[in-house]
């Protein structure tokens, strides 16, 4: 579409990560396995947790909404990656890409709060367990994920709204698999400074702000378990949190590189980018269930009652 001398861009064009068929096609297996793993996992953690009484903790109900996220997120980035690996014309339209946008930047900033929640759960639990059962009432703790999702969605919708702003007036070819806010924010034609200094803010309040408050509950677990004298409730506590601890450190080393760091589309950045979109959604569950000796105990629980009825 012409507007003056310039052309506006309705059209976006995904690079992906080869042009070779061949490299495609195990490309398109290799993700189409990791996909129905990454929704089986989470959906079964969400079904144990749903199913099993011994579960029904604030740290499980934390738990399930993370890993309805990690499924929500996975197939916000993965379908379209199929699509386009057994496509010639890898275009996507303007509104098509900026809801995939606005739906990854949701599914980051909720749960970047989500994992905060999860560790001042862990705070309570370590630090004031005589506190805990009214500090985390259900009350409490549907207040906390409620407010993690209200606070996705508005960081979503104010950036998606300021970068839909910007002129794309081409090039309209994305050096990603994926509409990303930073690849796409490279393609405005315009002034960007101000959205870019907006958007660069909420990331660093949410980002940081999150991170600040999972470090300082970390902290105060970790001087708590080094004051208790038996080395059995020391390794109780670490257990317990090493798998959100594991888990937040790769959610927030690859965040971090991939959207506090300058766009530039190199192989390094695409590798981060299907890290974080792709194989942390599929991690978490395997993390969860190989760590966590209550999840564990669940899954074990579940198949033996269907070994019974089968019997």
């Amino acid at each position: 579409m012409e507007v003056g001398n310039e052309t506006t861009v309705t059209v976006f064009v995904l690079l992906g990560l080869s042009n070779n068929p061949q490299v495609q096609v195990l490309l398109f297996a290799l993700f189409l396995v990791i996909y129905l793993l990454t929704l089986i996992g989470n959906l079964l953690i969400m079904l144990l947790i749903n199913m099993d009484s011994h579960l029904h903790a604030p740290m499980f109900f934390f738990l399930r909404h993370l890993s309805f996220l990690d499924a929500f997120y996975s197939s916000v980035i993965v379908p379209k990656l199929l699509e386009n690996l057994l496509s010639t014309w890898k275009a996507v339209s303007f509104d098509a890409c900026f809801t995939q946008i606005s739906l990854v930047i949701f599914s980051g900033a909720t749960e970047a709060c989500l994992l905060s929640v999860m560790a001042y759960d862990r705070f309570q639990a370590v630090c004031h367990p005589l506190l805990y059962v009214l500090a985390m009432n259900r009350r409490v703790c549907a207040g906390l994920v409620g407010a993690s999702w209200a606070i996705g969605m508005s960081t979503s919708l104010v950036n998606t709204l300021l970068l839909a702003q910007q002129d794309f007036c081409g090039p309209n070819l994305i050096r990603s698999f994926a509409c990303e806010l930073p690849p796409v924010i490279l393609l405005t034609c315009s002034d960007p400074y101000t959205s870019k200094a907006f958007i660069l803010a909420t990331m660093v309040v949410l980002g940081f702000g999150t991170l600040v408050l999972l470090l300082g509950s970390y902290s105060r677990i970790i001087l708590t378990a080094l004051e208790i004298n038996s080395a059995r409730g020391r390794s109780k506590i670490f257990s317990t949190c090493s798998s959100h601890f594991l888990v937040v450190t790769i959610f927030y080393g690859s965040g971090v590189f991939r959207y506090m760091t300058p766009a530039s589309g190199s192989a390094l950045e695409q590798v981060v980018a299907m890290q974080y979109g792709v194989v942390t959604p599929l991690l978490n569950p395997l993390i969860y269930s190989l760590k966590n000796k209550e999840v564990k105990a669940a899954l074990r629980r579940m198949l033996a009652g269907k070994c019974r009825l089968t019997s």
